[in-house]
């Protein structure tokens, strides 16, 4: 048995020898198809290193012979660091990675074959939606009606399901000839036909563009292997061992994906006299996943992957692990109650040895912002007398809309916080620019990227100079590229446009050749971009405070680009570019053994995988969590119970879990019943300091101690954040009795101070209206904060003295009258003239 004399030859027993009997028989598992059921925080990390360890050790496989996958960089680069302990450094060069790098390693090295050049662009979303916009203003099309987003979660959806645009047309659109101008959609209210249309326009506009988005990583992957027998048979020999992780989030491209890589249907027979996969025949697949924690339907996961894995390989071997490691036994049976409501689940209950630990602690609060408090008080409580670390603590919600009365609550009261899923680094407007200029060097034929930085930082090239070169890039044939660097060939270009053209030109010219010569060093390229085009001289000249911050960014990418360097032997510029293209949400997160003094805020999607001592699972209210859309749908219904599995399973220590009675909906206040998961998890783990909010308390019939609770100002006293009161009598979520009587939320004083109670019954209050003033031009206005307009987007945050928190929802440039909008919550949608109002950008 030849074994790779770099890998370190540990004996069996070192491999297996602290394991469980579950994990073991896992790890030497012998066979052509494997499924570990690994429950969560069961060790299945440790388990699939071990496992990959010992295919290398006892199975006698090379290598460069294992492909194991992943779904974020931070899970591959720990697999890589665990393997590296057990096998020696050659695990560095081995294919460890996620789906998509694996398929950009694949498509680099032949993607020629299906006409893709090596130095291909990944385009983000924010790439992808422009080229949507650029489709739509050429076929004329309603952006509002149809919007880029939801465009492009179509496409996405076709290309999960390996749908293709010519299938599309062919049933939609038959007689559209992609590159076709002056289309125009024919059947109005046939949104089909505009989905093929656009579609078709936007595959053949990446390809025209050397470029793919991300699902096209996976698609032009299956689409090479099917088209080429040579290349499938090159990687039906190099790879004999597959091992997928997560494997419940895969979708059905992902599905397809790995049965060509493995050649399952290539029809080879094994070799049945070898150790382990020998050299011919399928690939031996290892995949670690659990059905309970498929959440990602949403993003085209097919749950039947994981379900169907036994039909689709009929040799397979299923292993469950349900020793938990992580948390305690009471966090465990809320999990194990609350999941073994969903039907059809292949049966498995977590357990540890851990013991019991804490009760869960409930808080039931009158509003959203009242939930918050409860919530900042709690945290403040723990760090400052139990010595817990912010960064130990989380707080999860289920839909991003939550997050703002959390950081108001979290603001006031003085808790740093850090959250997960804001603006991403590589999304900024400054980086954003810089790293369009190395996708334009690498790519030329880039076009989406060239267009957006004609003109950045400005040199006199506007709308009119870009239209100009489009149309004649179009008359030629060419790309945008070749209409910029034939301008002087555009027919009434005058020299005040031309010059400036020009100049751009050569710079790109000359920044291609820096490149050229210093491929291996993309700091110095990233340098030099940042020097020769300006983008760092006009931030440094700003007197806007917040350039000084977009200065460091760029700086920031720099020591990226030198980090890289250190950490690849091979380092290029494209592969620079690769890695900022495939850094996903979870990516942000610091190492567990990194104090980052601030407390996580993140949706329960982003928290999968994740672990913290202290979890807060908020907004457990129906229509809230479970989400509205998931009321009347079983199979959504049971996502978001899985969805409250992986929530509940994130807590090592201790679990809380909040509900408002009250919740802000499309600018009205409305009543929320508490959640059903609730009521899933056994009474006797949970221990309530606030069972009912005030409302539910009176419908109830607690009468008896409403001098003592209820507050002056018609609320209850806020005493009760930290002295609990004992409930009993009542039946917690009663049907019958909750949301009967009048609706409250519905009245025009709530929220104000008084709330309809007796106390204020006949009281009547006058004031004397303020005299007010004529109204002022707002050009009159003299008041300037030095606030530009194209430094705001929607879904900024930002804070006003008066209204608090707010998220931006439109923004306007009118010159020096420019306006923004922006949703206070609570306070309101408020549009306020940038220059005089307030405010400040978080």
């Amino acid at each position: 048995m030849q074994q790779d004399p770099d890998v370190i030859a540990r004996p069996p027993e070192a491999l297996i020898g602290d394991l469980n009997p579950q994990q073991a028989e896992a790890v030497q598992y012998r066979g052509p198809a494997l499924l570990i059921g690994a429950g969560a925080g069961s060790g299945k990390t440790r388990v699939l290193t071990r496992r990959i360890a010992w295919i290398l050790t006892q199975f006698g496989a090379w290598p460069s012979q294992v492909l194991a996958i992943t779904f974020t960089n931070k899970a591959a680069a720990e697999m890589r660091e665990r393997l590296e302990s057990l096998i020696g450094p050659v695990a560095s060069r081995m294919w460890v990675s996620t789906f998509h790098s694996a398929c950009v390693r694949i498509l680099r090295r032949d993607g020629e074959r299906i006409g893709l050049k090596s130095g291909f662009t990944i385009y983000d979303t924010a790439d992808c939606e422009r080229l949507i916009k650029l489709i739509a203003n050429d076929f004329n099309f309603d952006v509002k009606r149809y919007t880029p987003r939801s465009i492009l979660a179509r496409i996405s959806d076709y290309k999960n399901n390996l749908t293709s645009a010519r299938e599309m047309l062919a049933q939609y659109a038959p007689d559209f000839k992609p590159g076709q101008r002056g289309y125009r959609v024919g059947r109005i209210g046939n949104p089909e036909e505009l989905y093929a249309v656009v579609y078709a326009e936007y595959q053949h506009r990446l390809a025209a563009a050397n470029a793919v988005d991300f699902d096209d990583l996976i698609v032009r992957t299956v689409e090479l292997l099917r088209a080429c027998p040579d290349v499938a048979e090159y990687y039906h020999r190099k790879f004999r061992y597959i091992l997928v992780d997560e494997y419940q989030d895969t979708n059905h491209a992902q599905y397809v994906l790995i049965r060509e890589l493995a050649g399952v249907d290539a029809g080879e027979h094994a070799d049945m006299g070898a150790v382990g996969a020998g050299r011919v025949g399928p690939a031996w697949i290892t995949v670690v996943g659990d059905s309970d924690q498929s959440i990602y339907a949403f993003r085209g996961a097919d749950i039947r992957n994981i379900q169907d894995f036994e039909q689709d390989f009929p040799n397979a071997k299923t292993i469950m692990l349900e020793q938990n490691y992580r948390s305690t036994q009471t966090i465990l049976d809320a999990a194990n109650a609350v999941i073994a409501h969903n039907e059809g689940r292949k049966p498995k209950r977590l357990w540890t040895a851990a013991g019991a630990g804490e009760q869960i602690t409930a808080y039931a609060a009158d509003t959203a912002q009242l939930e918050a408090h409860w919530i900042a008080a709690q945290i403040k409580r723990l760090h400052t007398d139990d010595g817990v670390r912010y960064s130990d603590i989380a707080v999860m919600y289920r839909a991003n809309a939550q997050s703002r009365s959390l950081e108001e609550g979290l603001i006031q009261a003085r808790v740093p916080y850090q959250l997960i899923g804001g603006t991403k680094f590589y999304e900024r407007r400054e980086v954003k620019d810089a790293l369009a200029y190395l996708q334009a060097i690498v790519n030329p034929a880039d076009d989406i990227n060239m267009r957006r930085i004609l003109n950045v930082p400005k040199r006199g090239l506007g709308a009119r100079a870009e239209s100009q070169v489009t149309l004649h890039a179009q008359q030629i044939g060419g790309t945008f590229w070749d209409g910029v660097a034939h301008a002087d060939q555009i027919e009434g270009m005058t020299a005040r446009t031309l010059n400036p053209l020009m100049r751009f030109a050569q710079m790109m010219q000359e920044l291609r050749e820096f490149a050229q010569e210093h491929d291996a060093k993309p700091s110095q390229i990233v340098a030099e971009v940042l020097e020769r085009s300006g983008l760092l001289e006009e931030l440094k000249k700003s007197q806007d405070p917040q350039d000084q911050s977009r200065v460091e960014n760029l700086s920031q990418l720099q020591s990226v680009a030198a980090e890289y360097e250190q950490n690849t032997p091979d380092a290029t510029l494209a592969g620079f570019l690769e890695t900022t293209a495939l850094v996903a949400d979870s990516d942000q997160l610091p190492d567990e053994s990194q104090d980052s003094g601030k407390v996580t805020l993140m949706t329960l999607h982003t928290a999968k995988g994740l672990e913290y001592p202290i979890v807060f699972l908020t907004g457990m209210e129906q229509g809230t969590f479970p989400h509205a859309r998931a009321m009347e749908d079983t199979s959504e219904l049971s996502e978001e119970r899985r969805l409250a599995y992986v929530g509940i399973t994130r807590a090592k220590r201790h679990l809380f879990v909040t509900r408002a009675a009250v919740r802000a909906q499309w600018g009205r206040s409305a009543e929320m019943m508490p959640s059903q998961f609730l009521d899933e998890i056994p009474a006797d783990l949970i221990d309530w300091k606030r069972k009912e909010a005030g409302m539910e308390r009176m419908r109830s019939g607690w009468r008896a101690n409403a001098s003592h609770d209820f507050g002056a100002h018609g609320g209850w006293n806020d005493d009760e954040f930290d002295a609990p009161s004992s409930f009993g009598g009542s039946s917690y979520g009663s049907r019958s009795s909750y949301g009967s009587g009048p609706s409250y939320g519905s009245r025009s004083t709530y929220g104000s101070g008084v709330r309809g109670s007796a106390a204020h019954a006949g009281k009547v209050t006058t004031r004397r209206a303020p005299v007010r003033q004529p109204a002022q031009p707002a050009s009159s206005l003299k008041a300037d904060n030095h606030l530009r307009i194209e430094d705001f987007a929607v879904g900024d945050k930002v804070t006003h003295d008066k209204f608090g928190l707010g998220t931006v929802v439109d923004a306007q440039d009118k010159g020096r009258n420019s306006v923004i909008t922006v949703d206070f919550g609570s306070s309101g949608v408020k549009r306020l003239m940038l220059r005089v109002a307030p405010i400040e950008k978080l």
